[in-house]
This record gives structure tokens, sequence and C-alpha cells, in this order.
């Protein structure tokens, strides 16, 4: 897992199960490729609530969900689009810096978790899509 990526992608979170139920572990060993420096947590969303809907300069984020299901629509700065939809508790997504994500949760019961590179700077945050599409070099219409 290298830290240039600029594409988001989904990434299996070890899973330890046995009788007494499951265990996961989110850490930079296995599954986060860049340092850990916050964790925050976004829960009792009502269902079809779009959350996000911005960009960062630099910070890297993982997002994973743990109850309920949430879709991630992402454009990368290449311009590609995808939508990831976020409903087991062992698999994330990678969100590299320069990606604009939004968050829609599909059930009321929808907590996700964001794992951070660094801590809140709101300097590092895109919030324009014209802008950000213009950071990029996209035509608006892509």
């Amino acid at each position: 897992m290298g830290i240039a990526e600029t594409h988001p992608r989904l990434v299996e979170i070890p899973k330890h199960c046995d009788s007494r139920g499951n265990l996961s572990v989110v850490d930079q060993a296995n599954c986060l490729p860049f340092p850990l420096q916050r964790i925050f947590y976004v829960y009792d969303i009502p269902a079809d609530t779009e959350r996000g809907a911005h960009a960062h300069y630099t910070l890297h984020q993982f997002l994973w969900c743990v109850t309920g299901s949430v879709e991630v629509r992402t454009i990368a700065r290449d311009g590609s689009d995808n939508t990831f939809t976020l409903s087991l508790p062992w698999v994330g997504l990678y969100l590299p810096p320069m990606v604009w994500a939004s968050e829609k949760s599909l059930t009321s019961a929808c907590t996700y978790f964001v794992a951070a590179s660094s801590g809140y700077d709101e300097k590092d945050y895109i919030r324009d899509s014209d802008q950000f599409r213009e950071l990029c070099k996209l035509d608006s219409g892509s």
C-alpha cells in the first residue's frame, strides 16, 4: 500500500472470528496506508442523509461502516467517478488526498468511522466542487 495512491479503493479489514463473536482491527500494519492521527465517527444519521461533499489537499482517510449502510460517491483527480457501498464492518474505503467524496446513509441505523492521517485543519478542505474541478483541471461535466 503506497502513500502516493490517487484513487479510492476498498480494503479488507482483518477479521478474527470464534464462538465469542468477531473482532476486527484497523491499524497501519494491516490496512491503513498512512500514519493514523485521528479517528472520528458519524452516527444517528437519518436515512438518505448526505454528508461530506468535499476533498482534502493532503489528508488521507479510511472510512468503514460498523452498522447499517453508507454509500460513498468519489471523484478522483483524473475525473474517474465511483460509488462504493459500505455495509460490512470488515470492509473499508481508503480515500487518498485530492479525492472528492460524499456520503449518503442508506439506513437509519448507520454508524461509520473515519481514520485520518492528521488532526482537523479547515485549510486542508476543498468544499467547493468547482474549485476542486479547477484544481484537477476537470471539465464541469466530468
